[in-house]
């Protein structure tokens, strides 16, 4: 419940998102829940108080890009995660909606659907199966039943359902086909099914046996749990505790869909289905969706979800920098934010990647969104990482607009801070921005406005191999109006030719770089252009670009003649000149550039680049882990992913390392392990660190990092799965093959932890398979681990990605649990979750381990009842 109390307040408190049309740009609006729950609200609005959708009308609530007015949109316009359509009326109007991230669209899916089977009208609850995912939505029907329609006479055929079954990815022996369409085909018009008798027919294929067997197995072999078999089922197998029978009566009540199962306690196959597809069965623990960790350690203690060059929405060369970027990171948990400052025109400050052909936005513009959203959804601090190449004219310039528009946000007197040798903490910071920049040193005179500073004291994050021509040193036969146009049509055809996905790729963590500084000269020969084919090539190939060599020779001549400094035009400078004003502003997060982790400094913080960081992790892990309990260290992409693609955070989490700085315009395996992280903690921006990490001392490389720790235990029963689709890129779509799915389940953590196994594969079968198997993993530090499940679809030349949900290990939720695929509407894997405490040899665990044992001998024992059940009684609905 502590988990749809957090939806139905975030939906009170309200979500600005696009309301999309058919005939024209979309509409920002402010959306929000009503005092009394009753209907959702917008503005601003010409209708005023009559913008309203009563939540009472609304018929159904569909993830992702489902609808007619989505489909008018091109493929790409918008993350699919981040749309949803909520259809209301007797008409089935449409309100189409894209969020600023997933997370937002799922908590207003999430409350929408509670809110909709909460209605105490029975007759229309009945009517629009208006719990989560019964088999499946009333408009879910309706919309297979029209589809399969072929000839649109208004009944389906035995051939018209036989192809819907290959569609749905069902592989049932065409006899048994037949038989259920007998069974369902009752009225007088023989020989084709209605409306009714199709969903009469759906129900009877999908009637889940796991979930079946497991209510015989608590309710003493009978058709329905009463209110002492719910609550020995939850007690026994979800581990809740102070179970009373009052509470079951509750579930009974919300979840069972027949009247008169309802007045006699009861919980048939339907109810016990829609309970455990429930917010109330899924595998996230409903506490963590609020913030539930002590806030009142020292900054260092924490890791703080970070962006790296957070204005870009695409490469890092020549894409868009767009302020609204600043609105969605922050909106959806980011904490440090990085601002690119830089002088620009009318003595006004701009805000772009420098050195390259990416546009312009105005630092004014980028502070006000920032002020405008930066506490919208939770009030801990968030850090500006300032990149200053301003002038001292235009810095003073840059300290007026954050003196002026952040105003108290940036007063930190008020700060409570015990231990002045220690950072503050999250809680003592609430609602207040915090500036990461360059400091002047302590005995430069009080009366003196500017002063000069290193100019390492915070990373510049482009290596001066990687910088483009500014138009100060453009060679006479190429102009920079020239180089602008053939650099970004080349990538736009790159980028169209290749038809870049982001597919799952577990085993490429790194992308191959660009030969280092030194390398590149005018007139070199194609060998060099090969080379740097060759490594634009490995940075794009995590992404799934499909290069032809030309195109490779092309791109590589195009960068390494036209676009790069050679090293002789370097910068030499070593200082440069820092405002009084601007440094003032600096108060906990000084930027250095020492990157000896032997030397502490609290109120510090050292920028690493991903391959520093990953040479002083080799070379001095424990020293690093030592460095990260007293200051800050933010790390950041190599300057050679000029996609804006990710490396691997994990490593620099095992570390300590607070801020691992992400594009987040890069959707893929990366931010899906920083979103599983950061949701342990009600994706407020800040989880704490293990206590290990904070005190102490261990090496996380070692393959026993702490020997006098209880390790843990997962013992994963993989159950079934439900609804899978085939592989998004499937070139068939739905005249494909039937898929073959198999489940991986990754463990993501400490070296020692990381491991993976995989089910076996479950033949031409995506809307029911059985998998049946336990997975059993070690984990010795759980509390910085991510569990990644993955379904993947079996071919005989390799493996085609479905979805994947990844979860932090202290999030997983014990029992029968349903694991939802992220962004795919309705497709599950059914899992059973055992956490046991081990220490040196494995010997409590293995009790459980029988135990499990022998309730799958106990389960195979029931399968001759359950076939009495499903083919004598048909297993009966009582809805």
């Amino acid at each position: 419940m502590d988990g749809l109390e957090r939806c139905m307040s975030s939906m009170q408190a309200g979500t600005q998102m696009i309301k999309l049309r058919g005939s024209s740009k979309g509409l920002v609006r402010f959306y929000y829940l009503d005092d009394h729950k009753s209907c959702i609200r917008w503005r601003p609005s010409r209708k005023n108080e009559k913008a309203k959708i009563s939540i009472d009308s609304i018929q159904e609530v569909c993830e992702g890009k489902q609808s007619e007015i989505f489909q008018r949109y091109a493929d790409g316009s918008f993350d699919p995660n981040c749309c949803f359509s909520i259809y209301y009326g007797d008409h089935m109007e449409s309100l189409d909606l894209v969020s600023s991230s997933g997370e937002e669209a799922r908590t207003w899916i999430t409350g929408l659907k509670y809110l909709m089977a909460g209605i105490s009208d029975e007759d229309s609850l009945s009517k629009r199966q208006r719990t989560r995912d019964q088999y499946p939505s009333m408009l879910g029907r309706r919309q297979t039943f029209d589809e399969a329609d072929k000839n649109g006479d208004g009944s389906l055929s035995i051939n018209e359902v036989l192809q819907l079954m290959h569609k749905l990815n069902v592989n049932l022996p065409r006899q048994k086909v037949k038989q259920m369409f007998k069974e369902a085909d009752t009225d007088d018009n023989q020989g084709t099914l209605g409306f009714d008798e199709f969903c009469a027919f759906y129900k009877m294929m999908s009637t889940r046996r796991d979930l079946y067997l497991l209510m015989l197995t608590y309710s003493n072999h009978k058709d329905y749990l009463d209110a002492d078999d719910l609550k020995r089922f939850l007690e026994i197998e979800q581990k809740m505790t102070n179970v009373t029978r009052e509470y079951c009566l509750e579930i009974i009540n919300q979840f069972e869909p027949c009247p008169e199962n309802k007045q006699q306690g009861a919980l048939g196959i339907d109810g016990f289905t829609n309970y455990t597809r429930s917010p109330s069965g899924d595998i996230f623990n409903p506490e963590h969706y609020q913030v539930n960790q002590d806030m009142t350690q020292p900054l260092s203690h924490y890791f703080i979800t970070s962006s790296h060059n957070t204005y870009l929405m695409g490469d890092q060369l020549m894409s868009q920098s767009r302020v609204d970027m600043y609105a969605w990171v922050l909106q959806s948990g980011c904490r440090c934010v990085e601002v690119d400052c830089w002088d620009g025109p009318d003595g006004e400050p701009i805000v772009h990647h420098g050195y390259t052909l990416t546009s312009k936005i105005l630092f004014k513009d980028v502070i006000e969104t920032i002020n405008k959203y930066a506490f919208i959804k939770n009030e801990y601090p968030v850090v500006l990482s300032i990149e200053n190449h301003c002038s001292v004219l235009q810095q003073k310039k840059m300290a007026q607009y954050l003196t002026d528009i952040l105003g108290d946000k940036l007063d930190l007197s008020s700060v409570c801070n015990e231990d002045s040798t220690k950072l503050p903490s999250p809680e003592s910071l609430k609602g207040k921005i915090l500036v990461k920049g360059k400091k002047l040193p302590a005995n430069i005179s009080d009366d003196a406005e500017e002063g000069e500073v290193s100019d390492e004291d915070s990373a510049d994050e482009i290596d001066d191999d990687c910088k483009l021509m500014n138009g100060d040193h453009i060679n006479s036969l190429v102009t920079k109006h020239r180089v602008e146009n053939i650099a970004k049509k080349k990538l736009d055809s790159l980028i169209k030719e290749s038809k870049i996905r982001d597919c799952e790729d577990p085993n490429n963590f790194t992308v191959a770089t660009l030969p280092p500084s030194g390398k590149l000269k005018s007139g070199e020969d194609a060998s060099t252009n090969k080379r740097y084919s060759r490594s634009l090539m490995g940075s794009f190939s995590k992404r799934k670009v499909s290069l032809s060599t030309d195109n490779l020779l092309s791109l590589g001549q195009f960068i390494g003649n036209c676009l790069f400094y050679p090293p002789r035009m370097s910068r030499q400078k070593k200082t440069m000149k820092l405002s009084r004003a601007l440094s003032d502003l600096v108060k906990y997060t000084k930027s250095v550039g020492i990157h000896d982790v032997e030397t502490e400094g609290s109120w510090q913080v050292s920028s690493f680049s991903e391959t520093k960081a990953h040479q002083i992790l080799q070379q001095k892990p424990a020293q690093y882990l030592r460095f990260n309990q007293h200051q800050l260290s933010r790390i950041y992409p190599s300057s050679y992913r000029v996609d804006s693609s990710n490396y691997n955070p994990q490593p620099f989490w095992n570390a300590g390392c607070q801020m691992v700085a992400l594009n987040y315009q890069s959707e893929g395996r990366m931010l899906q392990l920083n979103r599983a992280k950061f949701s342990a903690n009600g994706n407020c921006g800040y989880v704490l660190k293990p206590k290990c990490m904070c005190q102490g001392v261990f090496n996380p490389n070692s393959e026993d990092p702490l020997p006098n720790q209880l390790k843990k235990q997962l013992v994963l029963r993989i159950i079934s799965g439900q609804q899978l689709p085939k592989p998004r890129d499937s070139m068939l779509g739905d005249r494909g093959e039937i898929i073959d799915p198999f489940v991986e389940v990754e463990i993501i953590g400490l070296p020692v932890d990381c491991y993976k196994e995989q089910t076996r594969v479950v033949d031409d079968n995506g809307f029911n398979p059985m998998w049946e198997e336990t997975l059993v993993f070690t984990v010795h530090m759980p509390e910085i681990t991510l569990v990644r499940f993955l379904v993947w679809d079996h071919d005989p030349i390799g493996r085609d990605f479905i979805g994947q949900r990844t979860i932090a290990f202290t999030s997983m939720m014990p029992g029968y649990r349903h694991v939802y695929l992220e962004g795919i509407e309705e497709a599950s894997i059914f899992v059973h979750v055992a956490i046991n405490d081990i220490c040196g040899k494995v010997s409590d665990c293995s009790a459980r381990i029988l135990w499990m044992v022998h309730m799958q001998s106990k389960y195979n024992c029931l399968e001759d009842m359950l076939q009495f059940h499903m083919n004598g009684s048909q297993v009966e609905s009582t809805a």
